[in-house]
């Protein structure tokens, strides 16, 4: 019997080990993949609230201009803009009409209104400006989701690259607000933007790494917490009878 106690005891510290190391491989090889793929940046104005908002930590998937879609929520430097990054959401690529307001107050790309429930004020026009711009190839129209308190290519139509940027200006597309805790989450996805050619960008693999990641870190404290228990219920079993032998008196 006691064989057999010794058997399960080394078999289950084999299963504990190897559960800790393909833990450890889980965990370690999901963040250098996400650090691989992602890039984190602070997000410092307001101007694309409420989707992110100031003092928000921001995790921007790496991506070059080639990969920009209509919708998508995108870091960039340009001179014209300043010095700083900037945050903001394309509205038009290459080759788009981009145009405010239709009668119903939204936003047009190429003649076809878009549903934007991310704006901060859904109750008013798209923009408090009329505006009608095409888009140079390889350049990117954006605008903030604060309409209203946003420098973004509105602004910058009389300059002398008319408000667009160009797509490999770009340096991510963002993804998931990670910071604070409260505004833990993905974004969600521009769907109004659908139907334009080439559509929309897909998810991204942050939500799998994620998932990976918390794999491995449940398999390191499962692996590392078994041999504890099971020394703690071989001790708490039944105490094991003494073998008696001899003839009875």
């Amino acid at each position: 019997m006691s064989g057999a106690i010794r058997g399960r005891g080394r078999v289950g510290r084999v299963l504990s080990g190897a559960a800790v190391g393909v833990g450890c491989v889980l965990l370690l090889g999901g963040f250098v993949l996400a650090a691989i793929l992602y890039q984190p940046y602070a997000v410092p104005t307001d101007s694309m609230a409420p989707s992110v908002v100031a003092g928000d930590r921001v995790l921007a998937q790496r991506i070059d201009g080639g990969e920009v879609r209509r919708g998508d929520v995108v870091v960039f430097r340009d001179a014209t803009w300043g010095e700083s990054l900037m945050i903001k959401r394309v509205v038009g690529i290459g080759g788009d009409v981009v145009a405010c307001c239709d009668e119903n107050g939204r936003l047009t790309v190429n003649g076809e209104p878009v549903d934007e429930p991310y704006l901060a004020d859904t109750e008013n026009p798209a923009s408090s400006t009329g505006f009608d711009a095409e888009v140079p190839e390889g350049e990117l129209f954006l605008l903030g989701d604060d309409r209203a308190d946003s420098l973004d290519s509105r602004s910058l139509l009389t300059e002398a690259g008319g408000g667009t940027v160009p797509a490999d200006a770009v340096s991510g597309r963002v993804e998931a607000v990670v910071w604070p805790v409260d505004r833990f989450g993905q974004l969600g996805r521009a769907t109004g933007f659908a139907e334009q050619p080439g559509g929309i960008s897909g998810a991204g693999p942050l939500r799998p790494l994620f998932q990976v990641i918390c794999a491995g870190a449940v398999l390191i404290v499962v692996g590392a917490v078994y041999p504890a228990l099971a020394r703690l219920r071989s001790r708490s079993g039944p105490p094991r009878r003494a073998d008696v032998s001899g003839d009875a008196q």
